[in-house]
């Protein structure tokens, strides 16, 4: 008599071959996921590395707009031989007002200075315009030579100062006066005053030098713009 075939053993068969199934799909799975998270990553990797070159046409286009800017204003002052009272930086995109574009001793600019600054002031307005998150910084320096006794006279002096800090910033203060004609209030909010008194002076130059004397304004941009208002 004939064993019959155990029912079993087929069964058992059948689930491993099924395992054996189950298994190799989930290796494909696995391998196919890998494949597709390293073309995920090069893509990332491409897409990145288009915005890079991006921002950085648009960084060179941005340098080469606010050079055409600097050089707009030089030309300005050149015109109406101004340029001893208003040195421009094109490069560090920074205007210069020396101690002589003050009264001595003083925060009042010059009548000469004033003009200077107010003809600049349509090119500020054109800069805030172009560059919807832009700022100007007004910084003011002084040498470290002591103030010998306290200014009161606000009348002559166009302010009062007991030290090097309160002098620097009212005269950063007065020259952003005259650079805010051009713009709207809520535009001026972004034309910065600070003092520095003589806790900045210039690379290489002694901090008792009349050189120190002077009041910066800086053009700051933040990263990916311009943007227009």
């Amino acid at each position: 008599m004939k064993d019959k075939p155990n029912e079993w053993v087929s069964i058992s068969d059948l689930m491993a071959g099924v395992m054996a199934v189950v298994m190799l799909m989930l290796v494909v799975s696995v391998l196919q996921n890998k494949a597709a998270e390293a073309a995920m990553a090069v893509e990332k990797q491409q897409m990145e590395a288009a915005r890079q070159e991006e921002r950085s046409k648009g960084d060179a286009a941005q340098r080469a707009s606010l050079s055409k800017l600097l050089a707009a204003m030089q030309s300005d002052l050149q015109r109406t031989g101004e340029t001893d009272l208003v040195d421009i930086d094109i490069q560090n995109r920074r205007l210069t007002l020396p101690d002589n574009a003050f009264a001595r001793g003083s925060a009042c600019i010059t009548p000469a200075a004033k003009g200077a600054l107010t003809l600049l002031s349509a090119r500020v307005a054109t800069f805030i315009q172009d560059y919807g998150q832009g700022q100007v910084l007004v910084e003011g320096h002084t040498d470290n030579l002591p103030v010998s006794r306290p200014v009161t006279d606000y009348e002559r002096f166009c302010t009062v100062y007991d030290d090097n800090y309160t002098l620097s910033a009212a005269r950063a203060r007065e020259a952003r006066k005259l650079l805010i004609q051009a713009l709207e209030p809520q535009q001026a909010l972004r034309v910065v005053v600070a003092g520095y008194g003589d806790s900045r002076p210039k690379p290489g130059v002694d901090p008792a030098s009349a050189l120190n004397r002077r009041v910066e304004v800086q053009l700051v941009v933040a990263t990916q713009l311009p943007t227009a208002n």
